[in-house]
């Protein structure tokens, strides 16, 4: 890389390579050298990476759709939808004209679902989506509730 412009002061700036060892991974670390110059050295670092397992871990979120979202199939398609992203949980209209959506499943499919709220079906006119984390209830089903 470039100069060193401290002397004497010992840096060391690791940069991750790649590595396919679980738990280590392959690092440049950039030491001054004699001349004041960096000097690249490759070394083994051990790091905690997250457990592939939990990459599909449960999370529930608690979605409050507003706008012209109740008689209009809103609850019927939410369920359609949920269960195509086999995600569980139930959708109820509240007394405030507004429409809540409980799922849990992995991230990505609450992301889906979350994607498919924020548009709604044809003929509702979603004005926006609150989202709130719960803690998962371990539900196997997906249901439109009243």
């Amino acid at each position: 890389m470039g100069k060193n412009k401290d002397s004497g002061a010992k840096r060391t700036t690791p940069r991750q390579v790649e590595s396919r060892a679980p738990g280590w991974l392959i690092a440049d670390a950039y030491t001054p050298g004699r001349s004041g110059r960096s000097v690249r050295q490759r070394e083994w670092l051990e790091v905690e990476r997250p457990d592939p397992s939990t990459q599909h871990r449960l999370e529930r979120w608690q979605l409050i759709v507003r706008g012209r979202v109740q008689g209009v199939g809103y609850r019927a398609a939410c369920c359609q939808k949920a269960r195509e992203l086999d995600v569980n949980g139930w959708v109820r209209n509240r007394p405030d004209g507004s429409v809540e959506v409980q799922a849990e499943g992995a991230l990505h499919q609450l992301t889906e679902l979350r994607l498919w709220c924020e548009r709604g079906p044809q003929g509702a006119g979603v004005h926006s989506v609150s989202h709130s984390q719960l803690a998962p209830s371990r539900e196997d089903w997906f249901e439109v509730r009243r």
